[in-house]
Order: C-alpha cells, then structure tokens, then sequence
C-alpha cells in the first residue's frame, strides 16, 4: 500500500508509536521475536544490549535506589532514638533537682553537655526577688527582651551581631545561633531566652525544622516557672 498524500502530510512519529504501543498490550505477544531483535545502548558503555537485558540493569538501578532509601530510613531512624534518649535524660534533670537557684545554669549546661552545642547562655528576667541577683537575671537590656518576645518560634540562622551572642563565652565564634525564646505560655510575653551557638555555619541554619527547639523551650520554660513570683 502506497501512502497516501495525507500521511506524507502528517508522518508518523515516536509519541505515536508510543501510544500505539500503551494501548496495544497484546502487540509483542503476536510479534515475540521482536523482543529478542532490540538492540539499546548500555547506560554503562557504548555497547548494545538486548531489551531484556536493558530491563534488568534498570532493575537492579531501582534495587539499588531502594537500598539506598532503608538505609536512610535505618540512619534517620538510630539518630531519633539517641536524640529522644538526650531529651528524656535532659528531662530527667529538669525534674530532679532541687537547686531551683541554679536550674537556669543546669539547663543550658546539660544542653552543651547532651547535645554537644559547643556554646549556650541563658538570661531570665522577671524572676522572684531571691533569684534578682544571680548572673542570669542580670544585665539584660528592653532590647533583648523584646526580641525575645517577638519572636513567635526559635530563631536558627548566623550570628548578625545579635547582642544576646554577648553573653556566650566567645562570642566571635558563635557564627551560626539558635535564640530560643522562653515564656510562661504560647502568646505570653518572653521571661527569658537561650542561646545556642557554634562555629559551623551550617548547624543553626533557617532550612532546619524547630519542632525540636521548640520542645526544649516548652520543657525549659516550664522548669523556670520555679522562679517567677
């Protein structure tokens, strides 16, 4: 059969026959020996395979995939568990202790210490008239405070000169920040704020989730509620 001038007009292409394909199934059972006559460049060198053979390299390309995957999951799954083994023993000694003076010093050591964060601070103000000469009720300026309230979750990201980075021992190594805003409740205006800083750009950085951050200010702030009038 000649074609015709409408098909030289309209020439067949390969989304045709791909489609004619995808809705023909039955088209390889009746012409078998055309599986064994294709030939496909190998994704790993210039030489030509047979479909089936080209099938199973893409299978075991998406085996691999797979692998790859759990073992993430595996990965992802171990550090949750030592990070939720940290808070629980990090909760553990908010309940127990009984030096409410010096529970503001506890929390942001056994921060450093459990989490290895290798530089914290804590200022808490509005405290109840025994606590209003300890280090970390002191020396807080409006301005700081209100930061502290402003801000509606945990700050991650570099150190822009933030004053609060001042109360950290080295403040010039303090490139990336976390300022965790602490108060009585959702809403509340802040009663104090941890600081979490390290020299790695990318520790504290405005990509990371909160949700975490956010737990240890609730359990922090909860605590400090030992201190307030």
């Amino acid at each position: 059969m000649k074609p015709t001038h409408s098909d030289a007009m309209n020439p067949i292409t390969e989304d045709d026959i791909a489609n004619y394909l995808a809705n023909t199934p039955d088209f390889f059972e009746r012409h078998a020996q055309l599986l064994a006559q294709v030939q496909l460049t190998s994704p790993h060198g210039n030489r030509a395979v047979s479909l089936q053979e080209r099938q199973a390299e893409m299978l075991r390309e998406k085996i691999k995939a797979l692998e790859h995957r759990v073992m993430d999951m595996v990965r992802h799954g171990t550090e949750n568990v030592v990070t939720a083994d940290r808070l629980q023993r990090w909760t553990r000694g908010l309940l127990t202790t009984r030096d409410a003076r010096g529970l503001p010093w506890q929390i942001a050591a056994d921060l450093q210490t459990l989490f290895m964060v290798p530089q914290t601070a804590i200022k808490v103000w509005d405290c109840d008239v025994p606590y209003w000469s300890e280090g970390y009720a002191q020396w807080v300026t409006d301005d700081v405070k209100t930061l502290a309230t402003s801000l509606t979750a945990p700050y991650c990201g570099l150190n822009s000169g933030f004053e609060a980075a001042n109360w950290l021992g080295d403040a010039r190594a303090a490139v990336s920040i976390a300022l965790i805003p602490l108060r009585a409740e959702p809403g509340a205006p802040a009663f104090g704020l941890l600081v979490l800083a390290s020299p790695d750009a990318q520790r504290f950085n405005p990509e990371m989730g909160t949700d975490f951050l956010e737990r240890i200010a609730d359990l922090a702030s909860a605590a400090l509620s030992r201190l307030r009038p």
